[in-house]
């Protein structure tokens, strides 16, 4: 049948097709990623605009307040009156002037040839920004307004990255919200680098020209603002053509920009220049710049130097700066340092180093990296310190001191300390373990290594082949003794150990001075300083406790309301016992110091010691210390050469000061133990004396390691033995146990090999 036009159409409708499983996952993850992309810029837009509208993200007030303020260390007087030390402000020259102070043509300059849309752009000029941007080979450079280059030098970050870039826009964009253009094109004026250490306007306008800032003509601002793009490069006073056409097309945009009329402009084409290394140039002696260099002319002493040193370190190890971060913060923030030092006992250190009184004066040879001979003069340095880590005086020279923050010897030239470290790798950690005693008796002689004896005591012997006491080897200096404690009894680990963790040497080298020779003789692979020596040697006088050295007891801000460091409260902790400290210290009362002259004064008071000679003599060394003090001297030469002295110059040295810095002090004894009891001994056994014992003297035992009673003696002999311990009984132990020694030393422990080299024993 046939439809009409009016009948309904049948029309079969497609199927439509379903998203396949990939397609639905593709699209999702467009629309996750489109809508994270939205939720970020979002985010990062609207942090962007809470950022640049709101608080001072960059406190120039802050930065002003700190930026121009000296430092000064002060110390006070034998009379309690606190006296200023000295003054620190840095190489890098640093001065704010105010705008009004400035040459007018100065910031019409800077604007000129650094960015000449300043006036009207809010901190970026995107115009320019623009254009660097489709230059991509210019990315990283030109972009920047004066308000981004001011953030840079405010904030100190320099990194050339992509968010560093970002911060410094909203940076710039927010500082533009809280200072007007005068106060950041001034800011800008005093923080910019000019070459030759100058920042800020104001000492480049001394340093080029000898000249106040205010003083300056149209072009000699633009020989100033021609330096800040490449400071060497355009330094007129090494490059004087380059900054010269720099600075003439900086007049000539001044021109442009309606900075400089055209009579202006050509006047200052016209004007000879004269800068301070030109031969037209006549210094006005009255001139800051002048007055700058007097100012810095001022040598400062080796304790100032040394404050420096310590107050940098301890600022990188509390607040974590860089060594750049806290050296600023020393010359330009404006701190009180409060040194520890003594004056009086500094000044005669001084008068006697300087003038080198009962210094040695002799010389040596050395050749030079061009091969030329040169003569020097043998050197010495010395670190005294109280019993509670106070450095009271340092000095790191013989002779004038003529630089500030040299080489001071003192606290930073590590030389091998030879036998001053036989009292703490060998002696008091044995004594300390209960290894041994003040009588203890050893074996003078050498131990077989490496198929060679070794060490050689001071007389070139491989030693008496005797027992002698712990005493007698301290006293004598013997090398064999200490190396045989450590081999046989104490073992490297204890005595690698204690030199590190309890007394603190701290350049040790964990590998190589893990051996007998550096443990056992001071061989060390780098050496130790005084200051590290005397702090050591403290803990002999002391009780048994390590301070950490100080130079200063507080630092503070410019105004005194903050407390930047501290060392009121001297950092401490136990190293020995009370009881090995007062042992040790008797013990090195016996070393014979009567060689180095009467001392009158300071001989009434005990008197602990140790010398120290290193291998070839190329090291010299005394520690040493009375109740009130205790000292390390050192002499040698820097380029290191046998001394061949007799006797020990630096025992000379040490008299001579602690004769002089003990005059009208009272009379006063070391800390006793409670836990020490003085007894007899028997010099042939090292026992306690028994009723038979017929040679005797007297020794300091701990009472909870008191040594047995000697049995062992007959009598046939009284009374007490002399200051030498070699007596009749003494001689024929020794002897036999000599003879014995000697057959199980070549029997036992000959290995083959080659050698040991070690420091060798002085008195």
């Amino acid at each position: 049948m046939k439809q009409n036009g009016n009948s309904a159409k049948f029309v079969k409708k497609k199927k439509k097709k379903k998203m396949s499983k990939a397609g639905m996952i593709i699209v999702s993850i467009i629309s996750t990623l489109a809508l994270t992309a939205f939720v970020v810029c979002s985010y990062v837009l609207i942090s962007a605009l809470i950022f640049i509208n709101g608080d001072i993200a960059v406190d120039l007030d802050e930065y002003k307040e700190s930026q121009n303020q000296t430092s000064f260390i002060y110390a006070t007087d034998s009379n309690g009156k606190t006296v200023e030390l000295a003054r620190l402000h840095g190489e890098e020259d640093r001065v704010w002037v105010d705008l009004e102070d400035m040459s007018p043509y100065m910031s019409k300059a800077v604007i000129a040839l650094e960015d000449n849309r300043f006036e009207t752009h809010s901190g970026v000029d995107w115009i320019r920004l623009g254009g660097v941007i489709l230059k991509p080979d210019q990315i990283g450079q030109g972009g920047s307004t004066l308000t981004q280059q001011l953030i840079k030098n405010l904030t100190n970050n320099k990194s050339v990255t992509i968010v560093r870039k970002y911060w410094e826009i909203l940076s710039a964009l927010n500082f533009e919200k809280h200072y007007d253009k005068d106060i950041i094109i001034e800011a800008y004026l005093n923080t910019a680098y000019f070459g030759s250490g100058c920042y800020g306007v104001k000492t480049a306008a001394q340093k080029y020209f000898g000249k106040d800032i205010k003083e300056l003509n149209a072009v000699e601002c633009a020989v100033i603002a021609s330096i800040t793009q490449k400071p060497t490069t355009n330094n007129p006073l090494l490059n004087p053509e380059k900054n010269r056409e720099r600075a003439e097309y900086c007049l000539k945009v001044m021109n442009k920009l309606g900075s400089i009329s055209n009579s202006e402009y050509q006047d200052a084409l016209n004007y000879k220049l004269i800068f301070t290394n030109s031969e037209d140039y006549v210094p006005d002696e009255n001139s800051e710049a002048i007055k700058k260099v007097n100012e810095n002319s001022v040598i400062n002493s080796f304790y100032v130097d040394y404050v420096i040193q310590c107050v940098r370190d301890d600022l990188m190890e509390e607040y974590g700066y860089s060594k750049q971060q806290a050296t600023d913060e020393i010359y330009y923030h404006g701190l009180k340092i409060y040194a520890a030092v003594d004056l009086d006992i500094q000044n005669t250190l001084e008068d006697i180093y300087v003038n080198r009184k009962s210094l040695p004066t002799t010389t040596h040879t050395y050749k030079n990296n061009n091969g030329e001979e040169v003569k020097e003069k043998v050197q010495s340095a010395m670190t005294i310190m109280d019993y509670s880590g106070r450095v009271v005086a340092i000095v790191g020279q013989a002779d004038e001191k003529t630089e500030n923050r040299g080489l001071n010897r003192a606290a930073n030239s590590y030389r091998q300390p030879g036998s001053t470290i036989k009292p703490l790798a060998t002696y008091a950690p044995a004594i300390e373990m209960n290894i041994h005693n003040y009588s203890s008796k050893v074996k003078d002689y050498a131990i077989a290594l490496n198929g060679e004896f070794w060490p050689h005591n001071v007389d070139k012997s491989l030693g008496s082949g005797s027992n002698v006491t712990v005493q007698y080897a301290v006293q004598e200096s013997l090398n064999t003794v200490p190396a045989r404690i450590i081999k046989d009894d104490l073992g490297i680990e204890n005595s690698f150990n204690f030199l590190q963790n309890k007394f603190h040497l701290s350049n040790l080298d964990d590998t190589n001075d893990k051996s007998l020779a550096p443990l056992a003789t001071g061989a060390l692979t780098h050496g130790a300083t005084t200051v590290e020596m005397a702090s050591a040697y403290a803990t002999f006088g002391n009780g048994g406790i390590y301070y950490k050295p100080y130079s200063y007891y507080k630092v503070t801000n410019s105004k005194g309301t903050k407390t930047v460091l501290s060392n009121e409260e001297p950092k401490c902790e136990r190293a020995i016992s009370e009881e090995t400290s007062f042992i040790m210290n008797k013990i090195l009362q016996t070393v014979n110091t009567s060689y180095y002259g009467t001392a009158s004064t300071v001989r009434k008071f005990p008197i602990f010691a140790k010398t120290g000679t290193t291998t070839s003599e190329k090291d010299r060394w005394f520690c040493a210390g009375t109740p009130y003090y205790v000292a390390a001297v050192w002499c040698g030469y820097d380029h290191p050469d046998s001394l061949n002295y007799d006797l020990n110059p630096c025992g000379k040295i040490f008299f001579r000061v602690f004769d002089e810095i003990h005059e009208g002090l009272a009379q006063k004894e070391f800390p006793t133990s409670t836990g020490v009891v003085e007894k007899r001994y028997c010099t042939v056994s090292g026992k306690l004396a028994g009723s038979k014992c017929y040679s005797t003297r007297t020794g300091y035992y701990k009472l909870t390691n008191l040594p047995p009673v000697c049995t062992s003696c007959t009598g046939g002999h009284s009374g007490t033995s002399s200051t030498n311990p070699a007596n009749t009984g003494e001689i024929v132990d020794q002897v036999i146990s000599g003879i014995g020694e000697i057959v199980d030393q070549v029997i036992t422990d000959n290995t083959g090999g080659t050698p040991v080299s070690g420091g060798t024993g002085e008195r």
